[in-house]
């Protein structure tokens, strides 16, 4: 994992299947599928209501559960600490993946 930490990536093609490496864990895909969908809720409920608390929650929701799945279950760093465009980016492509049954839970 050492590796990953420094390493550059040209393209988020290159930086994806890393990404998946990353999150070999099934409860750790799981928390992000949970929080990613408390966030659209609460993005949402936002834009129902205008009420700009809703995107506090959707950011703790979100990288809450996110990262609850890293430190506990899959015991690595968040790539969003190194790569955050990347990192939000393959968050929403695993989402569609999961949610599509390309990937599994």
């Amino acid at each position: 994992m050492a590796e990953t930490i420094k390493k550059e990536f040209a393209s988020f093609a290159e930086f994806y299947p890393v990404y998946l490496s990353e999150h070999s864990n099934r409860t750790c895909r799981e928390l992000h599928f949970i929080g990613s969908s408390l966030a659209l809720f609460c993005l949402g409920a936002l834009l129902l209501t205008g009420n700009f608390w809703w995107l506090l929650g959707a950011l703790v929701g979100g990288y809450g559960f996110a990262w609850i799945g890293h430190f506990a279950f899959e015991k690595n760093q968040p790539a969003t600490f190194r790569h955050p465009l990347y990192s939000f980016m393959g968050d929403w492509v695993m989402y569609w993946q999961m949610l599509t049954g390309q990937d599994s839970f």
